[in-house]
């Protein structure tokens, strides 16, 4: 079992502060610092280049990668670290067009978080005229899956309400119709079990700042099914995913399996950061987390319903099917998320009209859930929201 109040004291939680917002940015692992400060000091510092091969800088994305993999149910050696979600979305949209050379439809939804459209849109853009991203609502998603379709590109979680698509499914639906999927899992890491194995997924990407709690920047993941992993070309063929890097052969060469996902140099500060992280998620059972994030969320549910009667759930009612996140639609919830933030209650607003709550078991529990539903209700009820610097719109929501 899970130990929970253990994982709980090895992040920094600032005093008075209830954080209900690491779905977008995970707190500081408490050992984060040192793990940082020796790599600088005893590594950078010391080895200096040498580091590279001293300190096992060079295997650090894909040792890590073996460490996220654990938590989504990929195979050893099919997930690497590096560059950024972005750039991982349009390396595995890229591959999977070209394991379906004769097609021309990348198929998403709406709920899919604009980055990911922004990515495989400008892909496409590139690509010529032929090429469509064809975007429905999620709902539908299923209806749309046809022989027409060369990739299904779906975010599993949804950013805003935190529902979710049926991966296996959805898989096995697309790959009856030869259609490739690409699954990003930005809000699925770390939130609720992923066997990406046992549905047959044939990508994923995802980030390492939020629930992972690598820190702001972190660098993102990709998966590449074992079965894909030698026949992929890496469109963004950086020179880390050559076959052999240092030979400084002029013409590419594809490195071995997920070797080849590699673009370019990997952010080892950073890197150091979220192995601090991923040793407290290695003290955690995935089945655990998610019993504990059902129990949290249904609870602030309960609270917020029967004390706020203006807000109303944008997130599934049923908790097998959304993530381990909670969303009310409230029109005044970004004033009411500053007047929140003010109180110390941490969470975020997703326009238009969204206010965001995360709960992540390794660092939330019940107590802090029942402080901030009294909070909240507080300043609904006496609409201490209702204040002009609370309404004044900052660059970041």
């Amino acid at each position: 079992m899970t130990d929970f109040a253990t994982t709980k004291s090895m992040f920094h939680l600032p005093e008075g502060v209830l954080y209900l917002d690491g779905n977008s940015l995970g707190p500081l692992p408490k050992s984060a610092a040192n793990h940082v400060k020796d790599m600088m000091q005893d590594e950078w510092g010391q080895m200096l280049i040498t580091g590279w091969n001293k300190a096992g800088w060079m295997g650090m994305p894909t040792g890590l990668g073996d460490r996220i993999g654990r938590l989504i149910g990929a195979e050893a050696g099919s997930v690497v670290v590096g560059d950024t979600l972005s750039i991982k979305v349009y390396q595995a949209v890229a591959s999977a067009l070209e394991l379906n050379p004769t097609r021309r439809v990348v198929l998403s939804d709406n709920g899919n978080f604009p980055s990911d459209l922004y990515m495989a849109d400008g892909l496409l853009r590139s690509l010529g005229p032929d090429y469509e991203l064809r975007v429905v609502d999620p709902q539908d998603v299923a209806a749309h899956v046809t022989e027409e379709v060369a990739v299904l590109m779906l975010t599993e979680v949804d950013y805003r309400s935190g529902r979710m698509h049926d991966m296996r499914a959805l898989t096995e639906q697309a790959h009856a119709k030869g259609v490739v999927t690409v699954w990003d899992l930005a809000h699925s890491a770390g939130a609720i079990p992923v066997d990406l194995s046992g549905c047959n997924a044939d990508f994923a990407v995802g980030c390492t700042y939020k629930y992972l709690n690598g820190g702001p920047g972190a660098p993102a993941f990709i998966y590449v099914a074992p079965r894909l992993s030698d026949r992929v070309r890496p469109a963004l063929s950086g020179w880390l995913g050559h076959e052999a890097p240092f030979a400084f052969d002029l013409d590419y060469r594809p490195g071995t399996g997920i070797e080849r996902m590699r673009v370019g140099t990997p952010p080892v500060i950073q890197m150091a950061a979220l192995s601090a992280a991923m040793d407290i998620w290695d003290m955690a059972d995935m089945t655990d987390v998610r019993a504990k994030s059902i129990e949290l969320t249904e609870l602030f549910i309960a609270r917020v319903e029967a004390t706020c009667p203006g807000l109303t759930l944008a997130s599934p009612r049923n908790a097998a099917l959304r993530g381990s996140q909670v969303s009310f639609h409230f029109d005044e919830g970004y004033a009411a998320m500053q007047a929140l933030i003010a109180r110390g209650v941490i969470g975020d607003f997703r326009a238009p009209d969204i206010m965001r709550f995360g709960f992540t078991p390794l660092y939330v529990d019940e107590g802090d859930v029942e402080q901030a539903a009294e909070i909240l209700a507080d300043i609904i009820t006496n609409k201490l929201w209702d204040k002009p610097e609370y309404k004044i719109r900052q660059r970041v929501t």
